[in-house]
Formats: structure tokens, C-alpha cells, sequence
């Protein structure tokens, strides 16, 4: 563990490692400095200076964050938004992360699922693989409505 107390600099220098090494929003930064042990009347000093030297940008993360998501864990809009929105990233910042997905993309991505896991329920018949395929696309974070569509579709 962390010795009890560090001074601003010492933070400072490890807060710039920690947000160098990887995007962080506002909140994660606030709980290291919880876990550092930093006086919390020195938090939002620390944090104006990591936002002045630039290794702190909400918009820049949220951005890196959907990104990722989307094209690595393939996660639809909803379960992005709500994630950005348990890290308190401000509804500015989610709104512009949000427009760097292509609707194109968006709904490649929704049909490329939807035929991979309908095909891997071969065992079911038809409207317990239509309904587990529907389920498991609303837990990526599709709109249901988009998901109720692209099922149809499928017909």
C-alpha cells in the first residue's frame, strides 16, 4: 500500500503516469487520488493541473472509450452510454463520442451479430433462437427497436 500521505508534486507525477499510460475520465482520477491517500482539499488543484498539461480530457476519453468498446467488446450505443454515464462523463461529451459511430458500422456490426448467434442456436427451433438472438443483442447494447428490425428482416 501507498504510504499514508504524499505531497502534491509526488501525486502530480503519478497521476501524469497513471493518465499518460491511458485515457481516464474525471472519476477515475478522483478515486486514485482517494487510493493515494491525497488530501482532498488538494484534489481539484491536481486535477486543473493534469486538464492544463493536457493529460486530462473527458471529451479526448470519451471518444478513445466508445471506440474501443464498439470495435473491441462490440457493445451497441445503450450499454455505452450507460457505462460513460457510471463513469460521470458529462452528457456533451457522450453525445460527441457517440457521433464517431458510423450508422454504417453501427449496423454491420448489429447484423454481423445478429447471423452469428442465430446460427449457433441450430439446436432451438425457430422462436427460442429468434428470442435468445433478440435477448443476447439487447444485453450488447443495441436498441431494441433496431434489434425487433433487423430480426424481422431475417425472416
Amino acid at each position: 500500500m501507498y504510504k499514508k500521505y504524499l505531497t502534491k508534486e509526488q501525486a502530480l507525477q503519478k497521476l501524469k503516469h497513471y493518465c499518460a499510460y491511458q485515457e481516464r475520465c474525471h472519476n477515475d482520477v478522483k478515486e486514485k487520488l482517494y487510493k493515494l491517500g491525497v488530501w482532498k482539499k488538494e484534489h481539484d488543484e491536481i486535477i486543473a493541473a493534469l486538464i492544463e498539461e493536457n493529460y486530462l480530457n473527458e471529451e479526448r476519453f470519451a471518444i478513445a472509450y466508445t471506440g474501443g468498446k464498439f470495435r473491441i467488446n462490440s457493445w451497441g450505443r445503450v450499454k455505452i452510454k450507460y457505462a460513460l454515464k457510471q463513469k460521470q462523463v458529462s452528457e456533451y461529451c457522450i453525445k460527441k463520442a457517440m457521433k464517431q459511430i458510423s450508422e454504417e458500422d453501427y449496423m454491420k456490426l448489429l447484423n454481423k451479430l445478429a447471423k452469428e448467434k442465430y446460427a449457433a442456436l441450430k439446436a432451438d427451433q425457430y422462436l427460442v433462437r429468434k428470442k435468445k438472438t433478440m435477448d443476447y443483442l439487447i444485453t450488447k447494447g443495441f436498441e431494441t427497436n433496431l434489434v425487433v428490425a433487423m430480426l424481422e428482416k431475417e425472416k
